[in-house]
């Protein structure tokens, strides 16, 4: 990370020093990873059962390091009828610390994150946060803010871990993360301000970078982007099986690739 600023953090978010409505777990089951295989597919296996367990894996990328064969790694349970698999993969202990492969839980990270004043940037005071809300033509942004100007927020999951604290988006090459970037420009355009915001989903991570070897195009369309206003944070939290609880967030002038 080349430079960055403050954005807030529980000690200085001004009145809203406590996260309200904490992120936390239903009961989770620990188990040893087997293999992750058909990108949304693991095999695992549970204390007490001699066989191998088929479980859902809520992550579209890579996993680098994140996917570990013998790995612990804790599940969440689901009773719905209408699911095909009961148990759904949400974290792994790696050799870094932990780690949240379920990406969906970064939006509602994030959201703790507004509404405890983490990011005075974009939100000051607690407002009307929209979620999913129309972006461009075929897309949803994570969040709007309605303002004056309105701000749009995109959030990218971050769990990539290259190595000495040093985290970076994407795992894999997402031409989906590249068409948000181009959209968020167009709001731009449009005289509305518009935000990125990494959420870091593993322990080990202490910075965040884009992964320019990963994926190049991204890389590119980030930095054009950037210069054009869009405004990039980092949002780090602390990661146990009870929970992920947001701890600080920092506004990201430059990144590094």
């Amino acid at each position: 990370m080349a430079g960055h600023g403050s954005a807030g953090s529980l000690s200085n978010a001004g009145k809203n020093t406590d996260i309200k409505r904490p992120m936390d777990f239903p009961a989770l089951t620990p188990a040893r990873l087997v293999r992750r295989y058909k990108r949304f597919l693991a095999d695992v296996e549970l204390p007490g059962r001699e066989d191998v367990v088929c479980v859902h894996c809520p992550n579209t990328g890579a996993m680098t390091g994140c996917q570990t064969s013998g790995a612990r790694i804790w599940l969440s349970s689901h009773d719905s009828p209408k699911r095909k698999l009961p148990w759904t993969w949400e974290l792994i202990e790696t050799e870094a610390g932990l780690a949240c492969i379920h990406s969906a839980r970064a939006n509602r990270v994030v959201e703790e994150g507004l509404l405890a004043g983490l990011f005075p940037e974009l939100m000051a005071s607690p407002a009307n946060l929209q979620r999913e809300a129309l972006l461009g033509h075929r897309s949803r942004a994570d969040f709007l803010i309605p303002a004056s100007p309105d701000i749009f927020i995109e959030v990218k999951a971050v769990t990539l871990h290259l190595g000495g604290g040093r985290g970076a988006f994407p795992d894999a090459v997402s031409q989906r993360a590249t068409r948000h970037i181009a959209e968020l420009c167009d709001e731009m355009a449009q005289c509305r301000r518009a935000a990125l915001i990494f959420c870091v989903l593993h322990a080990g991570i202490s910075s965040v970078q884009v992964a320019g070897h990963v994926d190049v195009v991204f890389a590119e369309a980030l930095g054009h982007a950037m210069r054009k206003g869009l405004e990039v944070y980092a949002l780090f939290n602390d990661i146990t099986s009870r929970g992920i609880y947001p701890r600080h967030a920092e506004r990201l002038e430059a990144l590094t690739t």
